[in-house]
């Protein structure tokens, strides 16, 4: 998918979802271009091992996510797809639900080549959510995404990073990627009453392994 589609969405991705659930509204997301579907990747492969082999160069086809599973903070999370609604916004998890994780399900799946996005709320009214502790991974942990063909996508981070929502780096977060990669996002820093959202969001980059 093009940088400019996922450049558009982004910038209204990480500005108004997962402001915890704290909203009033429906919490849907303004995307002012519906970004086009995935392409089907071949099947799984892998470059030759060696000392200049890159990291995350194997990918496996095309399969939807079941299970998140991050056993360091304890996640064990089923998914919901994420998609734009009839108003041209990106619907975001429901809110009341504090384990539950949602993928944009027209971009890469987890596992396949490019960028897989995968969100969740930090928090409800009420109490924490499912990415409550993601701000405590590190690069070399590792998570695996389960998917409906069987197979267990193992993912590690590469880094973790917390963006202010003024100066959130889109291109960065959303590329498309010629390996298989994941974006964990959730929202992150001070909590705004006054615009009821949070100031910043956390993004988590890692690559299949």
């Amino acid at each position: 998918m093009a940088v400019v589609f996922w450049s558009a969405l982004a910038a209204t991705i990480l500005f108004t979802l997962f402001s915890g659930g704290r909203t009033e509204g429906d919490g849907r997301v303004g995307a002012p271009h519906a970004p086009p579907a995935a392409t089907p990747s071949a099947p799984a492969t892998a470059e030759p091992a060696g000392p200049d082999a890159r990291p995350g160069s194997k990918h496996l086809p095309r399969s939807g996510p079941v299970r998140l599973v991050i056993p360091k903070i304890s996640v064990d999370a089923p998914f919901t797809d994420l998609a734009i609604g009839r108003a041209g916004r990106l619907e975001p998890p429901p809110a009341h639900d504090t384990n539950l994780v949602g993928w944009y399900a027209k971009g890469a799946s987890p596992g396949e080549r490019g960028t897989s996005i995968i969100a969740g709320h930090v928090d409800t009214a009420t109490s924490p959510a499912v990415f409550a502790e993601l701000h405590r991974l590190a690069k070399g942990d590792r998570f695996e995404v389960r998917r409906a063909d069987g197979q267990k996508a193992v993912f590690e981070v590469d880094e973790a990073q917390t963006f202010d929502k003024d100066s959130f780096p889109s291109d960065r977060v959303y590329e498309d990627t010629s390996t298989a990669q994941v974006r964990l996002i959730t929202c992150a820093g001070d909590y705004d009453r006054q615009v009821r959202d949070y100031t910043a969001n956390l993004v988590v980059f890692a690559h299949l392994v």
